[in-house]
C-alpha cells in the first residue's frame, strides 16, 4: 500500500536533497583529476585511476547494497551510505596533508562506497514511491536536482581545486625548505576544506534521516535470493542494466574529463577574448563562490563545465515535463539520437565549436538514466 500524499511528499523531498548531495560531490571528484595530475605528475591513464576508485564500488557493492536494503530497509541503508561519505570525504586531510596518491585512491573508493549504497537506496525508494506511469516523471524530476548539484560543481572546483599554479618536482626542488613547506601547507588546505565542509554535511544529513520518518515501501527481509533470480530472468532488466551500462560510460568519460578536454581545445584564450562570455562566467562565480572566475586557464575552463551539467539539469526538467505527453521509449529515442549527433560534432570539429557542441550533449544526456532506470 502507497503512503499518503503528505507523507509521500516529505519523503520525496527528503530523498531529492540526497540526489543533490551526490551529483555535487560526484563533479568535485572530477575536478580533483587534473589537481592530482599535476600534482603527482600523472600521465592521463594515471590520472584516471581517481575515476576507476570512484566507480568500482558501483560494481563490486551494488548487489550486495540491494540484499541489506532488503536487510534493514531503505532508511537504514540511507543514514550508513552518508556515514560511509562522510568517512570518505573526512579522509581527504589526512592524505593532503601526507600527500600520498594511494590514500587519495583509498578515500575515493571509501566515499564512492557510501555514495553507491545511497544510489541504491534512493533510485528505487523515489520510483515506487507513488503510482507506476508517474515513476519516470518523478525520477526525472528528482534527478534534475541532481543536476543542480553537478551544475553548481564546477564553480566550487574551479575555485578550490583548480584556481591556484601546481608546482612541478623541478619548481619544487627549487624552493627553499621553508617555501617549500608553505606551498605543501596551502595545496593541503585546498583540498581539506572543501571536503570537510562536505564531511559535516553528509554527517548532519544522517543524523536527520536517523530522526526523520519516512514511508515504508519494502519490509525488513522482505526479498529473498529466490526473488532476486526471479526478477533477473526478466528480459526487459537485463536489457535496461545494459542499456545503463552503456550510457553510464559515456557519461562518465564526458564529465570526468570535461577540463581537460577544454584545455586541450585551448578554449581558454578565446573565452578571455570575449567579453560576454567572461562577464557570464564571472557572475555565476561571484553567485555560488562568492569569488571572481579563476583567471588560471585550468580554473577557467573547468568553470566553463558548469553549462555541461546546467544544460542536463534542463533537460530533466524538460523530460518531467514532455513525460506526461509523451511515452518514455520514445523520449529515449529522440534525446539518444541528438547525443549521438552532438558527440560526432565535437570529434569532428575544433576549438569553441567542439566546446560548445559537448556542453550541449548534457542537454540530451539528461534523461536517460532516469527513464531507462524507471522502464
Amino acid at each position: 500500500m502507497l503512503p499518503n500524499r503528505r507523507s509521500t511528499f516529505v519523503a520525496f523531498v527528503a530523498v531529492t536533497s540526497l540526489f543533490f548531495m551526490w551529483g555535487f560531490i560526484t563533479v568535485l571528484a572530477d575536478g580533483l583529476i587534473p589537481r592530482l595530475k599535476d600534482l603527482f605528475e600523472l600521465k592521463h591513464w594515471q590520472a584516471a585511476t581517481v575515476q576507476i576508485a570512484w566507480f568500482v564500488p558501483y560494481g563490486l557493492l551494488s548487489i550486495p547494497a540491494g540484499f541489506l536494503l532488503a536487510r534493514i530497509g531503505y532508511k537504514r541503508g540511507i543514514v550508513i551510505g552518508l556515514a560511509v561519505a562522510a568517512l570518505g570525504c573526512a579522509l581527504f586531510f589526512p592524505a593532503s596533508e601526507v600527500r600520498v596518491f594511494g590514500l587519495f585512491l583509498a578515500a575515493i573508493f571509501i566515499l564512492g562506497s557510501g555514495i553507491t549504497l545511497l544510489q541504491v537506496a534512493a533510485n528505487p525508494y523515489i520510483t515506487v514511491l507513488g503510482t507506476a506511469d508517474g515513476a519516470a516523471r518523478r525520477l526525472n524530476l528528482a534527478q534534475a536536482f541532481n543536476s543542480f548539484g553537478t551544475t553548481i560543481a564546477p564553480i566550487f572546483s574551479a575555485t578550490f581545486l583548480l584556481g591556484d599554479h601546481i608546482l612541478g618536482s623541478d619548481e619544487q626542488a627549487a624552493l627553499t625548505p621553508e617555501a617549500l613547506v608553505v606551498y605543501f601547507n596551502t595545496e593541503a588546505e585546498a583540498v581539506q576544506t572543501p571536503f570537510l565542509v562536505l564531511a559535516l554535511a553528509f554527517g548532519a544529513l544522517a543524523l536527520l534521516f536517523a530522526l526523520v520518518k519516512l514511508p515504508r515501501i519494502i519490509g525488513a527481509g522482505s526479498t529473498s535470493r529466490h526473488q532476486f533470480k526471479e526478477v533477473w530472468a526478466n528480459k526487459r532488466l537485463k536489457f535496461g542494466a545494459l542499456a545503463i551500462f552503456a550510457y553510464v560510460g559515456a557519461e562518465v568519460a564526458i564529465g570526468s574529463f570535461l577540463a581537460l578536454y577544454f584545455i586541450d581545445l585551448e578554449v581558454a584564450d578565446a573565452i578571455r577574448s570575449n567579453a560576454t562570455l567572461m562577464a557570464l562566467v564571472d557572475g555565476i562565480s561571484q553567485t555560488f563562490s562568492g569569488q571572481s572566475a579563476a583567471v588560471d586557464s585550468k580554473g577557467l575552463v573547468a568553470t566553463f563545465a558548469i553549462f555541461y551539467w546546467g544544460s542536463a539539469m534542463v533537460g530533466r526538467f524538460v523530460g518531467a515535463a514532455l513525460l506526461t505527453k509523451v511515452r518514455p521509449g520514445a523520449l529515449l529515442a529522440v534525446f539518444g539520437i541528438g547525443a549521438v549527433l552532438l558527440l560526432i560534432g565535437t570529434a569532428v570539429s575544433s576549438g569553441f565549436t567542439a566546446m560548445v557542441c559537448v556542453l550541449l550533449v548534457g542537454f540530451f544526456n539528461s534523461v536517460m538514466f532516469p527513464t531507462i532506470f524507471s522502464m
